[in-house]
């Protein structure tokens, strides 16, 4: 069985392990993200002693993930100090001479989710994450989401809530989905945090209003045979009835399958890796290193 690493690479911490092509996890840390050359120096003294044949990395963004690409391997222009402009790949290959394959840490989850968790078994799955910020990847036809570059699905535009006087809090675009519903948002609407305001059921209509309405978008646009959502904030597990139902209202019958009109309950769902959903995708980007070198 060949050996892989594997690196969740987040903006609050790197999570790195050794894994197998079948998925199973033998060994893991976590590492804290401070700046490139702190955080990097200890990824690298964890995996210097290890056996493995490729690697895996899937990380925060935005990145450069298309192959042939000036800054491919690269960090770009993220919010995370110190971090814009990194070539993490690169830095990567000074000290590990294996096959590497690099993506979003939401593309490599909806490619896990799809070989071993909720998604097994089927060709095309959406993955979106709810948290400090809002990604989202996609699996179609068996192979991640690509093109110009990665998608960006968390920063797509929804309808404002009627009741929402906030502002929005992403920098590049104020009032897109990630502004409006990703866990800093909720907090400086409300005044608290997510996980304090569980009996606040205006809290939880206006997060699902907004998610609900993501979800038509991928849906109408993608077409994806399951969608799963993780992130800390889907952990609120009283959202996930609230956004099937209003999915299943704005759909309004349109797309007729009974995956949205009589099993949503499975359509709709939280990662199947549970916790290990990104670490799991990093191992998932190992074997395809493996299998494209």
């Amino acid at each position: 069985m060949k050996k892989i690493a594997a690196i969740e690479a987040g903006g609050t911490k790197f999570i790195c392990g050794i894994g197998n092509e079948n998925g199973e996890i033998l060994d893991k840390t976590s590492i804290p993200t401070k700046t490139p050359e702190e955080t990097m120096k200890m990824v690298i003294d964890y995996f210097k002693d290890k056996e493995f044949e490729a690697m895996g990395i899937g990380c925060f963004g935005p990145i450069d993930p298309v192959k042939g690409s000036e800054s491919y391997g690269y960090i770009t222009k993220t919010p995370k100090p110190h971090w814009s402009d990194y070539d993490i790949v690169g830095e990567l290959k000074k000290h590990f001479d294996v096959p590497m394959e690099f993506d979003t840490d939401v593309n490599s989850a909806a490619l896990g989710e799809s070989l071993w968790g909720a998604g097994q078994g089927l060709s095309s799955v959406v993955y979106i994450t709810v948290g400090t910020g809002i990604g989202a990847g996609a699996v179609i036809n068996g192979k991640m989401l690509q093109g110009l570059t990665h998608p960006e699905m968390g920063h797509i535009f929804v309808k404002r809530d009627k009741n929402d006087p906030y502002t929005g809090k992403c920098p590049f675009h104020k009032d897109c989905l990630e502004g409006l519903a990703a866990g800093p948002a909720i907090e400086e609407r409300w005044g608290d945090k997510a996980y304090n305001l569980e009996e606040r059921n205006e809290v939880w209509e206006m997060e699902a209003y907004y998610l609900s309405q993501a979800l038509v978008n991928y849906i109408l646009i993608l077409s994806p045979q399951k969608i799963i959502m993780g992130g800390g904030v889907m952990k609120q597990s009283h959202l996930f009835p609230l956004i099937r139902k209003m999915v299943r209202e704005t759909l309004n019958g349109y797309v007729h399958k009974k995956e949205i009109l009589e099993d949503i309950d499975n359509y709709i769902v939280y990662p199947g890796l549970k916790e290990n959903a990104g670490l799991m995708g990093s191992l998932a980007l190992g074997r395809l290193a493996l299998e494209n070198r």
